[in-house]
């Protein structure tokens, strides 16, 4: 250690002999933990509230049906986890198709309609296989399914013969790709090169377009022929560029999303020589990109403001697609589409209902609703609706944040105020958006003013927004924190209580709420968060860690930083009361990082408690936890800001 950072943790009062935790799952921690920090029952009433709330129904967008387009298939977690589910007319009966503890969702159907391909995760661990499943239901067939093995569907071809997939069985830091052959059960290796690769798109003459991520948002493009196995550069290499690509159907011309220098994200046509912008020039980024297997539709989304609107473009004279209105969406979310173009799936979302599934007819025009929505005792027309604010930081950048509080709270703003919990939202690199929220309704409804900021480092504002908070440069930002805070503390001349809560970097952001912003914070539910940001970058997954460390910093060449900006170094400063929930099987955020926080809490004699989940990961999938989890957060507000 240098020795600044001797200087720097005796000044805060950590010690630099503190043991260190190493790998992370069950395998690094003991029965007898496991048994002690256990979930604690919920009150009655509050778990019958968040059951209702939770009986709200949302499936996902889903994929019709290849030869008829007359059945549609979906992911639903309406039995508690995340199954497949066929229907078999609009506002049909919904069938079941795959079932048990673990969490299944479909990726994909092989054109000739004889197969869906699901991925299938056990207890949270992120460590999916893959399965074919027949249309009709019945036991998977087994892919790959491997212990410590990521394994992802990549694309299928025309002919349903060979389905393709990456997987770092080879080894944890790299993705290999693959070729398997439905009929046969046989995989050949296609490519093992070192990095982090994906599949972009493929054509069925063997022309692949291949991704290899560098870093969060940086990436190399590469064409790949599957006959010779050459791999030829095309972009982004001796670059720090975002790059997604798909082929369009013509020879050498690609649509290209990506920043090309500029502060937002626009969609490209690319010929290997000229660029030209093809969505329109707007102050927002382009969000997603897909184009049918026939090439010709293009479909991509925008961010506007945290808003999500629709673009399409036929291909050839990228002429614009008309869509029907949605005056009252939040977001429209645009699912799969056919292969020959015909339909796509929609997903429509408001701030008073959750997200309908819709198949948009392009010939016809028709719109069909696929879903009924249900939400038995809840009236989500009463739904609060998030209103968008602007706090000051203390160096004087406009910070966005999202607000929901009742009128209730409202009327008494000036004299009696309601307590504030602050959600700090995961990534960092995301954004916390207007529309459906049951967690945020329960807080308005349990008495809380629910406040979501979008600190530097978010998306949905810009690179240079998002990427100010780049490893040491988060020092300079993470004061955002607390000066959300001082937003709510100087609206009103009578003393108010705040919380802080989140997931993952909203976990990390509450522990630092806790502890170096510990005066302007009265308690805090960090779930899944970074407690040291050197032990997180030594532990998380082999596969996460390179990407990791362009957002966060280098743990050798940026030591003294991490450790400035990690909230085990300012633990003198906590003394505030402080829950940590952790899944157990946790891959990206370990285990390790809420038992040192905890134990650092205790001696020091900060009231803490903690919540171990032995069979979830980054953060609760199954129902149960899940109901154990904000059911305990809210119950730990209730008691330390209501009361």
């Amino acid at each position: 250690m240098t020795s600044v950072s001797f200087l720097l943790c005796f000044v805060l009062g950590f010690s630099v002999a503190q043991a260190s935790y190493q790998g992370f799952g069950k395998e690094s921690l003991t029965a007898e933990q496991m048994r002690k920090f256990e979930a604690p029952d919920v009150p009655e009433a509050l778990a019958t509230q968040i059951q209702r709330y939770f009986d709200i129904r949302s499936p996902g967008a889903g994929v019709l049906s290849a030869k008829t387009k007359k059945q549609l298939f979906f992911s639903w977690g309406v039995t508690g986890t995340s199954q497949v589910w066929r229907i078999d007319q609009p506002k049909g009966f919904p069938v079941q198709l795959t079932g048990g503890k673990d969490s299944t969702a479909l990726v994909g159907q092989t054109p000739d309609g004889k197969w869906l391909v699901v991925s299938r995760d056990r207890n949270g661990e992120e460590h999916p296989g893959l399965y074919l499943l027949s249309p009709q239901g019945g036991a998977l067939v087994e892919i790959q399914h491997l212990p410590k093995v990521r394994t992802f569907l990549q694309g299928i071809s025309s002919d349903s013969k060979f389905l393709y997939f990456t997987a770092n069985d080879l080894s944890q830091e790299n993705y290999a790709i693959y070729r398997y052959e439905i009929e046969s059960k046989k995989k050949e290796l296609l490519l093992s090169e070192p990095g982090i690769w994906s599949v972009a798109d493929h054509r069925d003459d063997g022309l692949w377009l291949l991704n290899k991520s560098t870093g969060s948002f940086s990436d190399e493009i590469y064409l790949f022929n599957t006959a010779t196995k050459e791999l030829k550069p095309l972009l982004g290499q001796n670059e720090k560029e975002e790059y997604t690509v798909m082929f369009t159907d013509q020879k050498d011309q690609y649509l290209v999303l990506s920043h090309r220098g500029e502060d937002f994200r626009a969609l490209f046509l690319y010929n290997g020589k000229s660029w030209k912008m093809l969505s329109p020039k707007k102050k927002w980024d382009v969000e997603s990109l897909q184009v049918d297997r026939a090439k010709t539709k293009v479909i991509f989304t925008m961010n506007e403001n945290g808003f999500t609107r629709l673009y399409g473009l036929e291909v050839g004279s990228w002429r614009k697609i008309s869509f029907p209105a949605f005056p009252e969406a939040d977001h429209i979310y645009p699912g799969s589409i056919t292969r020959d173009g015909s339909h796509l799936m929609l997903s429509i979302e408001t701030s008073k209902a959750p997200r309908l599934s819709y198949s948009y007819n392009f010939k016809t025009r028709l719109l069909t609703q696929w879903v009924l929505p249900s939400s038995p005792e809840v009236d989500t027309s009463k739904f609060v609706t998030a209103r968008e604010v602007q706090y000051e930081s203390r160096d004087g950048v406009k910070i966005p944040m999202l607000v929901r509080s009742s009128v209730e709270c409202e009327k008494k703003e000036m004299t009696a105020p309601c307590p504030v919990v602050i959600h700090f939202h995961g990534g960092p690199e995301a954004q916390s958006e207007p529309g459906f929220s049951v967690v945020a309704q329960l807080f308005v409804e349990n008495g809380f003013i629910f406040a979501e900021p979008n600190v530097r480092g978010s998306t949905g504002y810009g690179r240079k927004f998002r990427d100010s908070d780049n490893g040491p440069l988060r020092e300079n930002v993470i004061s955002d924190i607390e000066d959300a805070a001082l937003y709510f503390r100087k609206k009103s001349s009578v003393p108010r209580k705040m919380g802080s809560m989140g997931w993952s970097y909203g976990g990390y952001s509450t522990l630092m709420a806790m502890t170096k912003f510990s005066e302007s914070f009265d308690a805090g539910v960090a779930l899944v968060g970074m407690s040291d940001l050197v032990t997180f970058l030594e532990n998380t997954a082999p596969f996460r860690r390179p990407l990791r460390v362009t957002e966060y910093g280098d743990p050798v060449k940026d030591r003294d930083s991490l450790l400035r900006l990690s909230p085990v170094s300012w633990i003198e400063k906590a003394s505030k009361p402080l829950m940590i929930i952790q899944g157990v099987n946790d891959p990206r955020v370990p285990a390790g990082e809420a038992l040192q926080m905890h134990q650092a809490l205790q001696k020091k004699g900060v009231k803490a408690e903690l919540i171990l989940f032995a069979d979830e990961g980054h953060g609760s999938a199954k129902r149960e936890n899940r109901v154990l989890e904000i059911g305990n957060t809210l119950q730990f507000f209730i008691k330390n800001l209501r009361n």
